[in-house]
Parts: structure tokens; sequence; C-alpha cells
């Protein structure tokens, strides 16, 4: 009897079906694209009115003209009634008597199974483009679409990372076949996480009895909505309305697998994007309505999961925002008091700040002066002391310059001048000896000469090191270093990505402030071990001289010799740094960096 009426039903809605096709296939143009899209789904189900708006706009801006589309949607609860298969079809040779589509549209599994059936009845060699849920769907002749099977494990992982001290999971089914269909899937997919939580499946019950079951979980729980057509009861249930009436409920956050559940009282998940879906259908529409042959394109699995939170979850079940993985898409967030009200607080800290401005501007002129008069006298102080220090800089070159005209002069008269009267001797007695002793004296003169050769090249060696022009700075620091090894201490040379010509300005500067340190280091440091390290960037040379010795006042240390003053100098003539640290019983470490290319660099490379 029950099934009669609905034939009856479903017939008087095709007359007025049939009128209005007519009606529309009268107004449809020539040229015009004609979709119809099949949903086994209720008209006010997020995917049917999703699809309903996304996908013709897709459509559109793909094809550069407007498409003619048509919508039917299947009773999912009475599908399975051969009957009632049989009145669907129908009604649709009836409203679709003359009407020939461009393509036609699955949106799930069960209207592509629909459409399988009846497709040469009802739109033989019709291009069909389907979504399915199912890894074992077949595709059928003239047809392309996409397999993505539901990802029940996402949502639980990401319930794992938001509460780390969960152990019970209380998954929720109805008893309709699709119901179970998902039950089998989540027992399947959420397997793996049984060693870290304990999974209980609640399905198939009444609603009274399953919402007495979700009002006293125990603590460390969750629930995972799956899907519920029909309960334990028999009553028949949307979803979503169903989703709604047992969270308030619940003493437990609630995850779901599909984003139509997001706003109806689950915490989130990762969820099944129905926009990316969509998305993904009209690309594969667009290919087909372009003159592309279906059986040619192949079928995809594209990745429809986004994860999705609802920020007022998070609060009312007290999770840390901090928590949610970056990339999560936090929904319903409610704005702050700033966010609010920004632009008032904003506008009230203008005003302040006007009236401030003007009842201080007086004031801060009158500042302003006595600053400029303190700037006046400490600028004066400064520039007296600069003067006295530079006075004392003056004094103290002046005293070094004549101290090494005078220890030069001393080397000449001591030691070159000495040797070259004994060579004058040697050269006097190689003259009037007899022809016997004159390889003897010979070879006495040759030494002299060879002794006054190694003086005049030692002197000169201090004053401008000839090896540094003619080898290169590493190897002149080489031959520094087995110099000052003669002596009690120990220099450790290390050097990296050093260039082997350098600007001949920055070579001799770099060898003298290398000799400085390990002279100061054998006359003051009392320094067992000094570390010269030297690295080359691309645009500069970097250098760190350290001793293990006894330290100094760094500050009263500038203000009494040239040694510190000249390396600083040097390296500051070239836009360089130098620093130097170092404290009693700590040792002393010299820190500078010249650049590579110099004004009298570039000039002696032009």
């Amino acid at each position: 009897m029950q099934s009669t009426l609905t034939i009856a039903f479903v017939c008087r809605v095709a007359l007025a079906a049939i009128f209005y096709s007519a009606v529309c296939v009268a107004d449809v143009g020539a040229d015009q694209k004609t979709v119809l899209i099949v949903y086994a789904t209720r008209v006010d189900a997020r995917i049917s009115v999703l699809a309903d708006l996304q996908l013709p706009r897709l459509l559109e801006q793909g094809l550069g003209e407007r498409i003619d589309r048509y919508s039917e949607h299947l009773d999912l609860a009475r599908l399975a009634d051969v009957q009632y298969q049989t009145a669907v079809n129908e009604f649709l040779q009836q409203k679709y008597r003359g009407q020939q589509f461009d393509l036609v549209i699955a949106m799930q599994q069960i209207a592509f199974d629909f459409l399988a059936k009846v497709r040469e009845d009802l739109f033989p060699g019709t291009p069909v483009v389907f979504f399915s849920d199912t890894t074992s769907t077949r595709r059928i002749r003239n047809s392309t679409g996409m397999i993505v099977e539901p990802n029940l494990a996402g949502s639980l992982e990401l319930a794992l990372t938001l509460q780390p001290s969960l152990r019970h999971v209380y998954v929720v089914t109805g008893a309709s076949p699709r119901d179970m269909l998902f039950e089998r899937r989540a027992r399947a997919q959420l397997e793996g996480f049984r060693s870290r939580v304990a999974i209980k499946y609640l399905s198939g019950l009444a609603t009274a009895e399953l919402k007495a079951r979700l009002a006293t979980l125990p603590n460390r729980s969750i629930i995972y909505y799956l899907l519920v057509n029909r309960d334990g009861a028999g009553v028949s249930f949307h979803p979503l309305e169903y989703l709604q009436d047992i969270a308030p409920v619940a003493n437990a956050p609630i995850y779901s697998w599909v984003d139509s559940a997001m706003g109806q009282g689950i915490v989130g998940g990762s969820l099944k994007s129905q926009e990316k879906q969509t998305a993904a259908i009209a690309e594969l529409a667009l290919r087909a309505l372009h003159g592309e042959d279906p059986d040619s394109i192949p079928l995809t699995s594209p990745d429809l999961q986004v994860n999705e939170v609802d920020w007022r979850e998070l609060r009312r079940w007290g999770i840390e925002e901090s928590r949610v993985p970056a990339g999560t898409v936090v929904q319903f967030r409610e704005p702050t008091i700033w966010e609010q009200y920004k632009l008032y607080v904003l506008a009230g800290i203008v005003l302040m700040l006007a009236q401030t401005a003007l009842s201080t501007g007086l004031l801060v002129q009158r500042s302003k002066r006595r600053q400029a008069e303190r700037q006046v006298l400490a600028s004066q102080a400064k520039l007296q002391k600069s003067y006295d220090r530079i006075r004392a800089l003056v004094s103290r070159l002046l005293n070094a310059e004549d101290t090494t005209s005078a220890r030069i002069s001393r080397e000449l008269h001591d030691d070159v001048g000495q040797q070259l009267t004994l060579l004058t001797v040697d050269i006097e007695r190689l003259r009037t000896a007899p022809p016997a002793d004159t390889a003897a004296l010979l070879a006495e003169t040759w030494d002299h000469a060879q002794i006054i050769a190694r003086s005049v090249h030692d002197l000169a060696y201090r004053l401008y090191p000839a090896t540094l022009r003619l080898v290169g700075l590493v190897p002149a620091l080489g031959g520094l270093q087995r110099e000052m090894e003669r002596s009690v201490i120990v220099v450790n040379l290390v050097h990296e990505n050093v260039p082997e010509t350098l600007p001949p300005d920055v070579a001799l500067c770099v060898f003298r402030v290398v000799q400085e340190a390990l002279q100061n280091a054998v006359k003051y440091s009392a320094a067992r071990e000094v570390a010269v390290a030297l690295q080359g960037t691309p645009d500069r040379l970097l250098g760190t001289i350290a001793d293990d010795g006894i330290g100094f006042d760094v500050g009263a240390a500038f203000g009494n010799g040239l040694g510190l003053v000249s390396m600083s100098e040097r390296v500051e003539a070239l836009n360089g740094t130098f620093e130097i640290h170092s404290a009693a019983g700590k040792g002393t470490r010299l820190v500078f960096s010249v650049p590579l290319a110099t004004e009298a660099g570039l000039a002696a490379a032009g």
C-alpha cells in the first residue's frame, strides 16, 4: 500500500515537472551547455546547496559562457526499493523527454550506481562525471570521475594531538545500511590506534539509550560521530540534525570526518572538504564539456582533507589553542575587545596625544633649549679632551720616531758599522797577503760579508717585510710564526679562505697587527701560547689573536702606549673594526675585520 502511494505521488509530481521542463527546454539557447546534477541527498544537504551554487559558477568560468543547470535528488532511504527506482526512472523519462544533456554529474556513489542502471534509458550517449567514496567502483562507458574513500583516521590523529591524555574513544553510528558501511570503514581504519586508546563502538542504539551513554562517559574520553541516518528504534533522522540533538547532552568533546559537521557541536577533525570535492568535480566536468573523451580521462583520487577546529568548542572543553597544529583552519573565532573596539580606542588615544602635545609644547621647547646649552658645553669638553689626546698622541709618535731612528742608527753603528770595518780589514789583508794565504782570507772575508747581508736584511725586514710583497700574507705570517717560536712562546696559526693576493695596504695592515700583538704577548703577557686565526669572506678578512697570558686593563693601556693605538689606527684607516677584550688573569683577545677592497688596494690593482 505504501509503495503504491509513493508511486502515485511521484507520478503527480512528474506531471507538473513535465510541464515545467518543457517550458525550460524551450528557453535554452541552441549553443548553451546543459548539465544535470544528480544527488543522493536531501535538497537542504550541504553538498547539495554548495554544489548547486558553486558548480554552475565554476563551469561558466571555465567555459566562458553560461550553462543551463538541472538538479535531481534521490531519496536515499527508499532507493533500495525496486518499485521506487522504477517510478523515478519513469518520472525522469517523462520530465526530460526531448532534452539532450551535454553532461550528467553524479555527486555520490549511490547516485552513480543509479545512473549506471538507467543511463541507457534516460541519457544514452551522454558523458558522466561521478564522485565515489568506494574504491571498488567500476566506471561505466563514456564516464570519468574521482574515487576518494573517507579518511576516518585523520580526525582521531588530530584529537590525540589536541588532547594528548586521551584514553577512550566512543564511535557513534546508526542502523541504516550506509551507517553500517561507515562503521565497517571505521573499524578497519582505526584498528591501528588500539595500542594508544581504547575504542568502543556505540552502533545502532536507540536515541534515548545513546544519549544516556554519552552523558556518562569516563574522563579523558571523546566521541567520534560518523553517521546516523536511522537509530536502533527504526526512526530516521537527518545526520546533522541528529548531531545537533546529541551534542548538548554529551559530556566529552565530539569529533567528526566531514566539514558539514562544523558548527553543529563538534570540536573539529581532519574533515573532507565538500568545497574541494565540488572544485575537483568541476575540473573533470570542464574537460568533458570541452570535448575530451571521458573514457580517456584517468580516474583521480585528490586529497580532500582539511584540518578544522571550532574555536568555541576548544574553549568549552578547555583545549589549549597552542596545541592546534600549524595549517589548521580555526572557525568561529570570537573577536577580542581590541578587535571590536580598536577604532574607538585609537581615536581616543589620538585625542589624548593631541591634548598632551598641546599642553607640553612650551615645556618641550624650554627643555630643548636647555638641552642644547648642555650639549654645547659637553661638546666643548669633548673637543678639549680630544685635543689633549691628540697632543699626547703626537708627542708619543715623535718620541717613537726618535726612538726608532736612534735604534736604527745604533744598529747601523754597532752592528753593521763594525762588521763593515772588519770587512775592510779583511780586504786589506787579502790585498797584501801572500798567494798561499789568499784562500783562507777569502773565505773569512766571505763570512763577514754574509753576516753584514743578514744584518741589513733583518733591519730592512723590521722596517718593511719584503716577503710580504713577494710571497703573500699567509707565508709571511708563517715566517713570523717561526721567528717568534725561537722564543719561549708557541704560536698557532690557522687560516681559512684567505685570498692568495690581497691589496698591499690590507696585507701590510694585517701583518703589522699580528706582529705587534705577538711582540706584546712576548714582552708583557707572560703567555705560553698564542692562537692566530684568519678567515676570509667574499668582502672582508676577519682576524682573531688570543693568548693565555695575565691580561691587562685595556683602558689604561690605551692611554700609556703606542702599540694598541697603532694597531687600532691601522685597522680603522682601512674602514675596518678593531676590538680588544682582556682582564686580569683572563688572557687577551684581539678581534679585527678589514674590507678586502680598499681605495688604496683598488688603485694598486688598477
